[in-house]
């Protein structure tokens, strides 16, 4: 043990683990919420009540799998991460101007799911760049693919 402390090369492996294992759970956070918040954006719009039902539960699930996340970087003593500014802008400008253009559940179906396939090709992204990171980091990231992946099929027949 002694030496593995004292050897640079293990340092170096375990540090890079320490933060790839960082970064992955700041990414996922900053996915939940802004998966929590492009929720909120649509829900009171939403006109069926099925698809309201899958939305509130997959903000529900968001917001679990946020505590989970949360409470994994207090544990790292790691920071949480906001979304983006400009992509979360973004993203208001794009909801607010579509459903004021095609109000709907189609159009929210729509919006919904660019959302899910974006958040699952930045994730899996994530995954493979920050591969170092810890297996609870890793299963945080997948169960959150599985949140998005579930949703946009879930709401695939108002499209």
């Amino acid at each position: 043990m002694e030496y593995a402390e004292k050897n640079p090369a293990i340092e170096n492996v375990e540090n890079k683990k320490h933060d790839d294992t960082e970064k992955l759970l700041r990414e996922c956070n900053a996915g939940i919420k802004m998966g929590i918040s492009s929720i909120d954006e649509v829900l009171p719009s939403v006109r069926d009540s099925r698809l309201k039902g899958i939305l509130e539960s997959s903000r529900r699930e968001h917001a679990d799998l946020g505590d989970e996340t949360h409470d994994l970087l207090l544990k790292y003593d790691c920071d949480t991460k906001e979304p983006h500014p400009i992509a979360k802008g973004m993203s208001w400008i794009k909801t607010t101007v579509k459903l004021q253009l095609e109000p709907g559940d189609k159009t929210i179906a729509g919006l919904m799911t660019d959302g899910c396939n974006m958040g699952v090709k930045s994730l899996n992204g994530y995954l493979n760049e920050y591969g170092l990171a810890d297996s609870k980091a890793q299963r945080i990231a997948e169960k959150l693919i599985d949140i998005e992946q579930r949703m946009a099929d879930s709401i695939s027949e108002y499209l």
